[in-house]
């Protein structure tokens, strides 16, 4: 199993505010280092004649929720869909070639990429909210993020209406910055392929995760969202892991059976599954607890007698329901992630990361805490 390489790989430059406009502008890897980009085969499939996107007349307009009132998922267009052979035109050929590619093949659309699916589960889960709130604005908002030029756009959007995708809000930056816009944006989750700006976004507050491409994907729910999450230095904070980097397995045991009436401290995605569980509620409400379209996981490798029992008081303390709970004490996470079948499952640790992708799992990367700074390697024992 191999992800994109230019997710995985190490040592890559910080990135700056503004890129040169020798660039096809979709990464800000691609302003500065065109051969760190990845991305994946667009389709050659002309569009065909589809249904008629969904939207719903609101006094005369279509209706928007207001970002404050929506949960916003901005997506990055590289993991949105697959575009590794425009970027060969850039390479090869230049900034100039790469967009007269762009516009001769605009009635082309991209092929999914690895938040596709994700994305379709969202739009499920808002049209079942619509059905039982009419006139709610709490659904989910999906932005497109692209550090594309201009030109491109019109391809995005010919490929987000073959999809039949209900995307109206694009920020597409010319190879700025997006993460002001995001905060504009007020949002609440950022998926991209370029982990310099997943920790950008992270150090101002903002879920988000660092998406990849890889070799195989398992089929996934078409009518239930399911959200899968690692528990330390994702939804809870790395001060245990820390004790564990430091001290080892004893100690953390130790540390954790002294504090277990102690809560855990929040990490960066506690604040996505407190979303997640508020839309809970609201199917609960309209009595569709067993056929609610979304379903939450918690995947940890923390065992359930050792270390267990602070993750879940501490969630109950926060008021938050987790649907299931896999307490693996060390197992790989890749077996039970394949039977779960997320859309979506977050880890801070990319040695977990790989294991679901050899699965066909799809998962994203947390850039964040003190796994960052001693990475585990996989083993090469064969025996």
């Amino acid at each position: 199993m191999s992800l994109d390489p230019v997710q995985v790989r190490k040592g890559q430059d910080p990135m700056p505010n503004t890129c040169p406009p020798a660039s096809n502008g979709d990464s800000k890897a691609s302003w500065e280092d065109s051969k760190d980009i990845h991305e994946n085969m667009a389709s050659t499939k002309k569009p065909k004649s589809g249904p008629v996107r969904r939207t719903r007349k609101v006094e005369g307009g279509i209706f928007f929720p207001k970002p404050e009132n929506a949960v916003t998922i901005a997506v990055s267009s590289r993991v949105m869909f697959r575009t590794e052979k425009e970027q060969k035109v850039f390479e090869e050929q230049g900034i100039e070639e790469y967009l007269r590619y762009q516009m001769e093949h605009e009635n082309e659309p991209f092929a999914p990429g690895p938040a596709f699916p994700f994305v379709k589960a969202l739009e499920t889960v808002n049209n079942r909210l619509r059905e039982l709130y009419p006139e709610s604005e709490e659904l989910f908002d999906i932005v497109l993020v692209t550090y594309n030029h201009a030109h491109v756009g019109v391809r995005l959007i010919n490929t987000i209406n073959h999809h039949n995708l209900f995307i109206e809000r694009f920020v597409m930056t010319g190879g700025s910055s997006p993460i002001g816009y995001l905060k504009a944006w007020h949002t609440n989750l950022y998926l991209s392929a370029d982990a310099e700006k997943v920790q950008e976004a992270l150090a101002e507050g903002i879920a988000a995760a660092t998406m990849f491409m890889s070799e195989k994907q398992i089929e996934v729910s078409e009518t239930q969202l399911r959200v899968a999450f690692d528990g330390d230095a994702v939804l809870f904070s790395d001060e245990s892991e820390r004790i564990f980097k430091a001290h080892g397995l004893d100690k953390f045991f130790e540390h954790e059976r002294e504090n277990e009436n102690t809560l855990l401290d929040h990490g960066p995605l506690k604040g996505f599954l407190e979303l997640l569980g508020k839309l809970q509620k609201k199917f609960y409400a309209k009595g569709h607890r067993l056929d609610c379209p979304i379903r939450t996981y918690l995947v940890t490798a923390r065992s359930a007698a050792s270390s267990g029992i602070r993750a879940l008081k501490t969630l109950r303390a926060w008021g938050l329901e987790i649907d299931e709970a896999l307490f693996l004490a060390g197992a790989p996470k890749g077996p039970m992630l394949e039977k779960i079948r997320p859309h979506i499952y977050f880890d801070d640790q990319m040695f977990h990361v790989e294991g679901a992708a050899e699965m066909g799992a799809i998962a994203a990367h947390v850039p964040y805490g003190i796994a960052q700074k001693f990475p585990r390697k996989k083993s090469t024992n064969t025996a």
